[in-house]
């Protein structure tokens, strides 16, 4: 299997993970801003059990979570990238796209410029038929991302996340999809 561990956009690399990635993850998964809508902060030792899992994703798909970094200076600032969700839910088996910026690279296009290569690269490199995106309703700079990258909203898609409880205040989910087509 091929493995995909770099993407290069207009601003962007995309890379995969290494272990001195670690803190910088962690600084960015304690801003409560950057964890409004998930389940809590991260500890450093959360964010190197994260890089693990992540780095083995590569292994076993290809594809993954990249880090993201800017290349006029190689800041890490976040992640983007491709994910097979671990629960069990109406819609999976499945692949997401997902991301994580930290708060002062918001605005800034970088989640739609990386969301778009890594759509691209679902579909064309792993010939991938579709991908789908979730959320909790409340988070509308996601939401916003993932209209500008051409996913719909699945109407009959709403679930409750598996892996809160349900009366948890983040438990209810909205699911976009997006199909092989052109972008």
């Amino acid at each position: 299997m091929k493995i995909i561990d770099h993407i290069e956009t207009e601003r962007l690399i995309l890379r995969s993970w290494r272990e001195e990635d670690a803190e910088t993850f962690a600084a960015i998964n304690q801003d409560p801003r950057v964890i409004e809508f998930l389940r809590g902060p991260l500890s450093l030792s959360d964010c190197q059990n994260f890089i693990a899992n992540a780095n083995y994703h590569f292994t076993e798909y290809g594809f993954g979570l990249w880090v993201a970094t800017l290349k006029e200076n190689g800041e890490m600032i976040g992640f983007v990238g491709l994910n097979v969700p671990d629960f069990v839910s109406h819609f999976t088996p499945c692949v997401e796209i997902g991301w994580r910026l930290s708060a002062k690279h918001w605005g800034k296009g970088y989640a739609f410029e990386a969301a778009k290569s890594v759509l691209e690269v679902g579909f064309k490199n792993f010939g991938l038929k579709e991908i789908v995106a979730f959320t909790v309703p409340k988070n509308l700079r996601s939401i916003s991302v993932m209209k500008k990258i051409g996913m719909k909203r699945d109407l009959a898609g709403d679930f409750a996340h598996p892996k809160l409880a349900p009366d948890h205040p983040l438990s209810q989910h909205i699911l976009y999809r997006v199909q092989n087509i052109e972008i």
